[in-house]
């Protein structure tokens, strides 16, 4: 284990949020950490608009659409892999409206790195599970995105992943910790999967996680003066007030 360097954290706690933000060095690896209590910090999930090309680089859209609502956005990541219309590779869960339809099939890539998983939101909280395991949790369920490959799942990584890997880019997650704290991760370095899966478990202490992509991997903060612009992103996922 490396040394566990906690750089800056900015708490914002009080009875409506929990929204909290660190910075983590570990293995050599920088990231920045987000953790939302979803008892008290209203998650959101935004599908983009397939097919727009006037949608600009980053957050705005989410921004404007999150003000249009007199609501200020907190923190945003992108949310799970998409086409090249940016609608969303698998499942997606808005509002307690099905977008798009669970991706069960075959292909290449991450996303069909088996297993993938489902993060959700239902009554009784957040989940993350494969995504074979899903259909038989369609009640209550507020918001929901496929993503993949499951970073861990009970503790256990992804046995497709290897410590000597030399595919190492900006990734970005999801875990839930034993406290049932959502635990959002960007890396502020490229890392590999292996590196990304072990900080969620043996430093943030999630026993389970879900890869939400990489290269394209973008954050909203305001409060770290977080704004990436890299491209055009299909889901937002992000906290408003």
């Amino acid at each position: 284990m490396g040394l566990l360097l906690f750089l800056c954290a900015c708490c914002l706690c009080n009875t409506a949020a929990a929204l909290s933000f660190s910075h983590v060095d570990n293995e050599g690896a920088a990231y920045t950490v987000i953790r939302v209590d979803p008892r008290h910090d209203k998650l959101q999930l935004f599908p983009a608009s397939p097919g727009d090309n006037k949608v600009a680089p980053g957050f705005a859209a989410v921004v404007d659409q999150a003000r249009a609502h007199k609501q200020t956005l907190r923190f945003a990541m992108n949310a799970g892999m998409f086409e090249a219309d940016l609608s969303s590779v698998g499942l997606l869960v808005a509002n307690g409206v099905q977008v798009s339809a669970l991706n069960s099939s075959q292909g290449y890539g991450n996303f069909y790195l088996k297993p993938n998983g489902v993060f959700l939101l239902d009554r009784g909280g957040a989940h993350i599970v494969e995504s074979s395991e899903y259909s038989g949790m369609h009640e209550g369920i507020t918001l929901a995105t496929q993503s993949g490959p499951l970073l861990l799942r009970h503790g256990i990584e992804h046995p497709a992943f290897h410590a000597t890997s030399n595919s190492r880019l900006t990734r970005n997650g999801v875990g839930i910790d034993a406290q049932g704290m959502l635990v959002f991760v960007i890396s502020d370095s490229a890392v590999n999967f292996h590196q990304f899966a072990m900080l969620f478990r043996d430093v943030l202490h999630c026993d389970d996680a879900l890869y939400l992509d990489g290269t394209v991997s973008s954050l909203y903060a305001p409060e770290l003066g977080r704004n990436d612009a890299k491209v055009r992103l299909g889901p937002v996922i992000g906290v408003v007030d």
